[in-house]
């Protein structure tokens, strides 16, 4: 049985049900790691029986683009074994971690996607540009990969990428954001601590690469909290990733190991205003359509009551739960 969230609760709040106890989300994180754990040794397994020698330090190697979807698979299974941790160990909806809908918008995620898209094809084209300017190797003379070769990874990281974004999406902005926030009522240090946790999950390259996942993982809360959902997070996400692994497969460069950890200076200075940017449109745009960025109140002649409470009036005093 999952117990409901209170009425005009924020996003950062839904984890804070009558079921809330302290130690439902540390044994839920426990329980997420260890599955995922298991699940990328298991691609490593699976890797080294069916590939060959020849991969970095002498590992067994599928190929590039094999590699790739298993390692973004790997990092995938996080999305429903993050829903199953909201589900079993904290007794709520899954759908919660979505929206405060308890579910995912999707005429709202449609929009988001639409922003999105422009949103990373301004960053791809400004950090090539002043990476141009300032000098630096933007890889323009690079040789193409061909339609052949481009066509297939295309199809394969379509299939693979937009799951691999969403579960990081869940895992951070998500369950990491609600479970700190069903400890702390303001919405600012569970926004920080999650956005360092997702700096930290892509590795340390460069202070300017670590810089932009923090600023990222930032922006990427601040929107979530005031949309009342991850469908902005979710499609810059989605589209970051998927932009960027396909101007890869175009140059035939999907074997390069680099992340956005390993981001230059260039790439930070011309994210800075574009994310800030998003933010500012995102939010304009929930404004334009009303969006709530908390569950809905629906008001009886005594009490007020969420979207998934019975309207019995002795539960009024429950109602007000924070």
């Amino acid at each position: 049985m999952t117990i409901p969230p209170p009425s005009g609760i924020p996003y950062h709040r839904l984890a804070r049900t009558a079921a809330h106890r302290w130690w439902r989300f540390p044994l839920g994180t426990l329980f997420i790691v260890a599955v995922v754990f298991a699940a990328m040794i298991a691609f490593v397994i699976f890797t080294e029986i069916f590939g060959r020698p020849g991969g970095p330090d002498g590992m067994a190697t599928l190929g590039a683009l094999p590699d790739l979807a298993l390692g973004f698979l790997s990092i995938a299974v996080a999305l429903p074994v993050t829903m199953v941790a909201a589900l079993w160990i904290q007794r709520r909806a899954p759908g919660t971690l979505s929206s405060v809908a308890g579910r995912i918008r999707w005429r709202w995620l449609a929009v988001c996607l639409g922003v999105a898209t422009v949103t990373i094809i301004l960053f791809l084209g400004g950090i090539t540009g002043l990476s141009v300017l300032t000098g630096e190797d933007a890889g323009l003379d690079d040789p193409l990969a061909g339609w052949g070769p481009f066509l297939v990874s295309a199809a394969v990281l379509l299939a693979v990428v937009p799951f691999q974004a969403a579960a990081e999406e869940y895992l951070c902005r998500g369950w990491l954001l609600q479970g700190l926030g069903a400890w702390l009522r303001g919405p600012w240090l569970p926004i920080l601590v999650q956005a360092a946790v997702f700096a930290a999950l892509h590795g340390w390259g460069t202070p300017w690469g670590f810089a932009d996942l923090m600023l990222f993982g930032a922006v990427a809360g601040w929107v979530t909290v005031r949309t009342g959902g991850l469908e902005a997070a979710v499609a810059l996400h989605v589209m970051n990733n998927l932009l960027s692994t396909l101007v890869a497969a175009a140059f035939g460069q999907l074997a390069i190991d680099e992340t956005a950890a390993d981001m230059p200076w260039q790439g930070f200075a011309v994210d800075v205003p574009i994310l800030i940017g998003f933010a500012a449109v995102i939010i304009w745009l929930a404004g334009r359509r009303r969006l709530p960025a908390a569950t809905p109140i629906v008001v009886y002649p005594t009490v007020a009551y969420g979207p998934w409470r019975p309207a019995h009036a002795e539960d009024g005093a429950a109602a007000g739960i924070r």
